[in-house]
């Protein structure tokens, strides 16, 4: 258990340290915020709003509304922890890429559905929008990893009869 712990402890801090380098920030995090506005006002589009998004800015053309991705709001943080634990937790390799690559997966899919009713809530009730993005999107989120960890460590094959949790 304090090997998995530390381990998971030394990944995160590591990640942590790249996510938030000028170079992380400019050749991974920018983008990949900037794709994530892209592909959310695109979706938000396809409802029939005139949307345009430029760099981390969505932006309604009729109402003059607007939201941006800021950091902490793109799930990259949540990516990290869900990577962290999933590489520190012994696991047969191909069950840690399988994990990562649903669980980034899920938390995206959740994250762009955040976005999206944010985008909403904001437009049309801006009283509730700091409350449900400080508040309830920020667990649910959160909680999204915590659900995906424990699904993957239900998933992942038993060996000589123990789970793999024993392990730890």
């Amino acid at each position: 258990m304090l090997r998995f712990f530390l381990l998971f402890l030394i990944i995160q801090a590591v990640l942590f340290t790249a996510e938030l380098t000028p170079p992380g920030q400019q050749y991974v995090v920018q983008p990949f915020t900037g794709g994530l506005a892209s592909v959310s006002a695109l979706l938000i589009g396809l409802t029939g709003r005139d949307i345009s998004s430029s760099g981390v800015l969505i932006h309604d053309l009729q109402t003059g509304f607007g939201v941006e991705i800021a950091a902490g709001c793109n799930g990259v943080e949540a990516m990290i922890l869900l990577l962290a634990v999933m590489l520190a937790f012994p696991a047969p390799w191909r069950y840690r890429v399988a994990g990562i690559t649903a669980g980034m997966l899920a938390i995206q899919g959740l994250n762009l559905l955040r976005i999206i009713s944010l985008f909403y809530l904001g437009m049309r009730y801006p009283r509730a929008f700091d409350w449900a993005h400080l508040y309830l999107w920020q667990a649910l989120i959160m909680l999204d990893v915590v659900v995906v960890f424990l699904l993957w460590i239900r998933a992942l094959p038993r060996s000589g009869g123990e789970h793999a949790l024993a392990a730890i």
